[in-house]
């Protein structure tokens, strides 16, 4: 049982968001923690300095700023983190969301890293959870420990296996990366496609400092794209899931395949995303500077008031597109921010 309680808001007086290019904000990435098992080279340093606990936001905040979402038109939500299955208790918080499922909220789903998910995959299941992103770069056990600096393949493996036999629709999200894992993505979508799996390729984002460049790891999705259709036929399709990636069915495995292009395709220009970090940061774009304390708002003497007020100026200052660019070497991240406060 949820420990969470129920918050009624006045949604009847409260309208959709729309930001100043007629987008309408219907998705929310909800980040519960900035804290994660792994590494991963890409994402962040080894020595990470993760935010004080004291700084993020309890569960009951989170919750009562969900509402405050779907009350606006918000009808999906991610929880991610870091690695949202890390946090004490975060199940108490799938099941309070679980229960706006027909009132506003039409989808409930996280990104994860699966290492925790063999033991949640069925009490994620019976909140009201259908569908699991799942970030795997490889699955090969000594690349997977020199990219992640962990030696964790075989739990993330399980907690796949699991989210699977309990009837969560899986889907893998892999960072094509030169040098790394550029010979294995075929071989990984066969995999997939084989599992019943579909598999989105993401191109590398330069978001914090990591210690290195991310120009000697930046591989084109449009090269990889070139080099899967010698090998299989790739037919485009028109299937959107609420995200950035576009996709297609390859032929021979029957599955589909996704591409997420933020450096070599803007995608912006159907943005329907906000994304709140674990200290209540609310960023309109995921490469931008633009933000709305969602914190202050909610601890103010009128938090829903000021939640609301807080929604329509995220829809002010939500700009038209990111500006990421990893053309040359010593380029500094186009934002100091690592993905992992922000949110996948």
């Amino acid at each position: 049982m949820s420990r969470i309680r129920d918050v009624l808001l006045p949604r009847a007086e409260m309208g959709p968001m729309l930001d100043g290019f007629g987008r309408r904000v219907s998705y929310l990435r909800l980040s519960v923690t900035d804290r994660c098992d792994l590494r991963c080279s890409y994402c962040m340093p080894e020595r990470m300095r993760f935010l004080p606990r004291s700084e993020v936001l309890s569960l009951e905040e989170l919750h009562r700023l969900a509402l405050g979402f779907i009350a606006r038109g918000v009808s999906k939500i991610r929880v991610t983190g870091g690695e949202p299955l890390v946090r004490r208790d975060i199940v108490d918080l799938f099941r309070a969301l679980g229960r706006e499922l027909g009132k506003g909220l039409e989808e409930l789903t996280l990104t994860t890293n699966a290492t925790q998910l063999a033991d949640h995959a069925d009490d994620l299941a019976a909140a009201g959870v259908r569908r699991v992103n799942v970030s795997l770069d490889t699955r090969n056990r000594r690349r997977f420990e020199e990219l992640s600096r962990r030696d964790m393949l075989p739990q993330v493996l399980d907690g796949i296996a699991a989210a699977k036999a309990a009837g969560l629709k899986v889907k893998i999200n892999t960072v094509a990366l030169k040098g790394i894992n550029q010979g294995e993505i075929a071989d990984l979508i066969a995999w997939a496609h084989g599992e019943g799996f579909d598999l989105t390729l993401i191109e590398v984002m330069p978001l914090g400092d990591v210690g290195h460049d991310r120009v000697d790891h930046f591989l084109p999705l449009t090269h990889v794209r070139d080099d899967l259709a010698r090998r299989w036929t790739l037919t485009p399709l028109s299937d959107s899931t609420g995200g950035p990636a576009r996709y297609c069915r390859v032929e021979e495995t029957g599955g589909r395949l996704g591409m997420i292009t933020p450096l070599t395709s803007n995608f912006c220009d159907g943005c329907n995303r906000l994304r709140v970090t674990a200290t209540g940061q609310l960023y309109p774009c995921l490469g931008g500077a633009e933000r709305v304390d969602l914190r202050a708002a909610l601890r103010s003497e009128e938090p829903d008031a000021s939640l609301q007020h807080a929604l329509d100026e995220a829809m002010r200052i939500k700009p038209e597109r990111h500006h990421f660019d990893i053309s040359h070497r010593g380029a500094e991240p186009a934002q100091p921010r690592h993905m992992s406060v922000t949110g996948g």
